[in-house]
């Protein structure tokens, strides 16, 4: 085997950068040296056996962690090796970008009281809304025309309609949509996976579900419940704070969140659950049963929401950053996505938009019924009978047939 070629310039220049000290001499600096690097031998290293020692030892994983914080930033000493007249433009575009930054917040800033003006005319919908599934009054006619779908079939629909209308006349009468917002938080993915079948008692209760924006950047949730048996709360809000300063870029950085205390009934905390365990006198060897109450699972946990550690904290969770991740998410689920599509939350038309993506207009997607998924079954075996017929053609002048792409829905 020959031996590697030592010391052989690239073939193409290596841009110098402010984080990386140049393999050449930077042709702008005459002080920037070529490091010296003594060479590193590969060695053979265990991951399984690396990983575990990480995961045993939290400490060592803060500390780690800590030593990389500390590397973030520091100059490789690039930007104090150029000429003064070079570290001048350096600081010009400082300055240009600082205007950017200023420019940024202020378009933030604007974005901001955009919301707030247009919230301002969604509340009076929102407050609409909250009157007809609470049974205070009843949809217009105009307002029930708008909502119903078109179907091919008018003859089928009036027959549907005069059973219905029979269906009714047998059935008791029904104030309002009952349990309107708990199906429509079990629709909701997020939201789902948080409600437990103890807390579903709890929110058949829940009257209304509304937003407001603070005077400083932040938000507040604000769940109403009517009378019930868990907890004497007419409403249970939470507040999502931001930072006094704006982020990079402008963005608004969120900074903490804080939840209203739940005033529990007698035995009713769906926060707690209670187990029983003996205890044993070392004197008299008696034992004894007692109860003692233990955190437990329940969507009321979202208004005691995880704080962000301090600095001088040493007893802070290692799933910190992904616990207030996940509950400003949820906070921004229910701002977002639940309150003004809580209709199609409740059923279950916002699912498939959801798997579409985010900000799907669902009206962009009207047109496409049950059948599309039969045609592309079609469209699949005319292609590959076009494929078959090419692959049987010897002059190759046949083409296959092209087919318009669909968007199905699921």
């Amino acid at each position: 085997m020959s031996e590697p070629i030592r010391n052989k310039k690239a073939d193409f220049p290596v841009a110098p950068t402010p984080q990386n000290t140049p393999a050449n001499n930077a042709p702008i600096s005459s002080h920037a040296q070529q490091p010296g690097v003594a060479s590193i031998k590969e060695e053979t290293l265990d991951h399984a056996a690396g990983v575990s020692l990480l995961a045993g030892d939290p400490r060592l994983v803060s500390m780690i962690q800590g030593k990389l914080h500390s590397l973030v930033g520091r100059s490789s000493g690039y930007i104090e090796s150029l000429p003064a007249s070079v570290r001048r433009r350096v600081a010009g575009l400082k300055g240009i970008q600082k205007e950017h930054a200023r420019l940024e917040a202020q378009f933030q800033e604007e974005v901001l009281e955009l919301e707030k003006k247009y919230f301002a005319k969604f509340t009076p919908l929102y407050e609409r809304r909250s009157t007809i599934v609470n049974g205070a009054a009843e949809p217009t006619e105009a307002e029930i025309e708008a909502g119903e779908e078109e179907e091919e079939d008018n003859d089928d629909k009036e027959g549907e309609d005069e059973d219905s209308k029979k269906d009714e006349e047998k059935a008791l009468p029904v104030a309002g949509i009952p349990e309107f917002w708990l199906s429509a938080m079990k629709n909701q993915i997020s939201l789902a996976e948080m409600v437990t079948e103890k807390d579903e008692e709890a929110l058949k209760h829940l009257v209304d579900i509304r937003m407001e924006y603070l005077d400083r950047p932040g938000f507040r949730l604000i769940f109403e419940f009517a009378e019930n048996e868990f907890f004497t709360n007419k409403t249970i809000s939470k507040t999502y704070y931001y930072m006094e300063e704006n982020g990079y870029g402008g963005d608004f950085v969120y900074d903490h969140a804080e939840g209203t205390k739940i005033d529990w009934k007698a035995d009713k905390d769906l926060t707690v659950r209670v187990e029983s365990k003996k205890q044993r006198n070392k004197n008299t060897k008696q034992t004894r049963v007692v109860k003692i109450t233990v955190p437990t699972e329940s969507f009321f946990n979202f208004f005691a929401p995880p704080q962000p550690p301090k600095d001088d904290d040493d007893t802070v969770a290692t799933d910190i950053e992904e616990r207030l991740e996940l509950d400003y998410q949820l906070g921004e689920d229910i701002k977002e996505k639940l309150i003004p599509r809580a209709i199609d939350w409740f059923t279950g038309e916002a699912l498939q938009f959801e798997e579409l993506g985010e900000d799907v207009d669902p009206d962009d997607y009207e047109g496409f019924d049950e059948d599309d998924e039969d045609d592309d079954d079609e469209d699949d075996d005319d292609r590959q009978s076009a494929d078959v017929d090419d692959s049987d053609e010897e002059d190759g002048t046949s083409k296959p047939k092209m087919e318009a792409a669909e968007c199905k829905q699921s």
